[in-house]
This record gives structure tokens, sequence and C-alpha cells, in this order.
């Protein structure tokens, strides 16, 4: 490993020879092009820098809405509760507590349903972030 080593010391030593004894204009351009990849790097770490912000504001934004539907959805099953208990000795107003509940029902499906797409979008946003 040591052999190794010296020998790629060896081998920087030459790069490093080569362009002391390169003429100086060949010095400028390599000057210029490591100044231009740096600048190509800077420039992708820039945009880089950008998405990665732009996705954790986008994730932040879709958790927040996750958490106001599921607290909507803990209401609505609150409310569905409350409805059920006091109905349940009405018998008469039977007919009136079912269709409620199957527009209860079916909020807390649409609800159920975009908290699943949220999931999603978020799992996806989360996969973007990872990727970047």
């Amino acid at each position: 490993e040591v052999q190794k080593l010296n020998q790629q010391l060896e081998e920087k030593n030459g790069e490093i020879q080569q362009m002391i004894n390169q003429p100086p204009y060949e010095k400028e351009r390599e000057i210029l092009r490591l100044q231009k990849s740096l600048a190509e790097r800077e420039k992708a770490q820039a945009t880089s820098d950008v998405l990665c912000r732009s996705l954790t504001d986008e994730t932040h934004q879709l958790q927040r809405k996750l958490a106001s539907t599921a607290e909507m959805c803990q209401h609505l099953a609150k409310c569905l509760e409350e409805k059920q208990r006091k109905e349940k000795g009405n018998s008469d107003d039977q007919i009136a507590t079912e269709s409620s509940n199957q527009v209860v029902l079916d909020n807390e499906t649409s609800l159920q349903t975009l908290i699943c797409k949220l999931q999603d979008e978020n799992k996806m946003l989360k996969q973007k972030v990872a990727h970047v």
C-alpha cells in the first residue's frame, strides 16, 4: 500500500512538473478551463440548492395540508359518533339518520382518498429530495 501511495505521489509530482514546464499560454488555458469548470459546478450546486429548498417548502406545505385534512377527518368522525349516539334513542328519525350518515361517510371517504393522494405525493416529493 505504501508503494502504491508512493507511485501515486510520483504521478502527481510528474503532473506538477509537466504544468511547470508548460509554456505560459498553456498554463493560462488550463487555468481558464479549471475556472470554467468551477463556475459550472457552482451553477449546478446553486440550481440544486434552489430545487432542494423548493421541494422542502412544498413538502412542508403538503404536510400541513395532510395534518389539517386528518384533523378534519377526526372532527367529522366525532360528529358522526355524536349523531349516532343521539339518534340511537330516536327510532322515528332513522331514515334521516341514514341519509346524514351516508353524507358523512361520503365526506369521510373523499377525505380518506385525499389523504392517500397527499401521502403518495409526499412520498414522491421525499424521493425527489433524496435524489437531488
